[in-house]
C-alpha cells in the first residue's frame, strides 16, 4: 500500500460506521427518488426526496420550521425531564426494596404494555392544550424505560460493594449516593436510547390531537392540506433529531463507559 493511500484506508476505518450507515441513507433515498422516473407521480399520495428537500429549504426560509421545533421543545424538554428525575429513583426504589419492586413491577408491566397513546385525549380533555397536557404525554410514554433499566442496574450490583460501605458504617443514605446511583448510570443511559424515540412520539400525539403550533401540528395540518413533500420535510426532520439525540446519547455512553462500547 502506498503512502498515498495510507491515510484514505485509516480515514476509512476510523469513520467506517458512519460512511455505511450514510450510504445507506444516500441509496435509500436514490432508489426513491428513482422510482419515479418509471412510475408516474401522483402528488397527492406521495412525494419525492427531491420535492421533500425544496420544502424544507422553504420551510427554514420563512422561519415556521424554526417556530415548530421551538414551540415543540418546551413540553419535550418538561416532560423527558420529568422522566428522568421521577423513573430513575422510582426504578432504584424498586430494585432495592423487593417488596416495592414485587408491589409495583405488576402494575409498571401493565401500563408499559398499555396503549398510551389512546389516553392522549383524556389527558388534553383534563389539562388542555397547552405545554403541561403535551408534557404528561411524553412523560408518561418515556418514563418507563428509566424505570426498568434502573431497576435491573440495580439487581445487578455487586453485593460486595454494598457489604464495604455497611462495614465502614454507612447508612441507607450513603448506599444511594455512593453505590446504588452510580451502579445504575449505565442502565439509565442505556434506557435513555430507548426513551428518546417514546418521547418524540409523545411530541407528535400531544400536537396532533389538540394544538395550534410545533411540529406535530404542522405535520397534521400539511397531510389534511395533502401538502405532503411539506409533511414529508417535517417528519424528516422528526427522525433526523430522533437519530442525532440517540447517537448523542451513545456517544456519552461510550465516553462515560468506554467498558460497555461493545455491548
Amino acid at each position: 500500500m502506498s503512502d498515498a493511500t495510507l491515510p484514505r484506508a485509516n480515514f476509512y476505518r476510523q469513520n467506517r460506521k458512519l460512511l455505511l450507515g450514510a450510504l445507506g441513507v444516500a441509496l435509500f433515498f436514490a432508489a426513491w427518488q428513482a422510482v419515479f422516473l418509471i412510475v408516474p407521480l401522483n402528488p397527492l399520495f406521495i412525494t419525492t426526496p427531491g420535492l421533500m428537500a425544496s420544502a424544507l429549504v422553504a420551510l427554514a426560509e420563512n422561519g415556521e420550521l424554526a417556530n415548530d421545533l421551538s414551540v415543540s421543545a418546551v413540553p419535550f424538554f418538561y416532560g423527558f425531564g420529568a422522566a428522568i428525575v421521577v423513573g430513575v429513583p422510582l426504578g432504584v426504589l424498586m430494585g432495592w426494596r423487593a417488596r416495592v419492586g414485587w408491589t409495583l413491577d405488576p402494575l409498571m408491566t401493565a401500563l408499559y404494555a398499555s396503549p398510551l397513546v389512546a389516553l392522549a385525549p383524556l389527558v388534553v380533555i383534563f389539562l388542555g392544550v397547552g405545554i403541561a397536557g403535551k408534557a404528561i404525554i411524553i412523560f408518561l410514554l418515556s418514563v418507563f424505560p428509566f424505570v426498568f433499566n434502573a431497576a435491573a442496574g440495580v439487581r445487578v450490583i455487586d453485593p460486595l460493594l454494598i457489604n464495604v460501605v455497611r462495614a465502614m458504617g454507612g447508612k441507607e443514605r450513603d448506599l444511594y449516593l455512593k453505590v446504588l446511583f452510580p451502579g445504575v448510570l449505565p442502565y439509565v443511559v442505556a434506557g435513555a436510547r430507548i426513551a428518546i424515540g417514546r418521547a418524540f412520539i409523545g411530541v407528535l400525539v400531544g400536537e396532533f390531537f389538540a394544538a395550534s403550533e410545533g411540529i406535530g401540528y404542522a405535520i397534521a395540518r400539511f397531510g389534511d392540506q395533502f401538502a405532503l413533500d411539506r409533511m414529508f420535510a417535517c417528519i424528516l426532520v422528526i427522525t433526523v433529531l430522533a437519530v442525532i439525540f440517540t447517537e448523542g446519547v451513545r456517544w456519552a455512553e461510550r465516553t462515560a463507559f468506554p467498558w460497555r462500547a461493545g455491548e
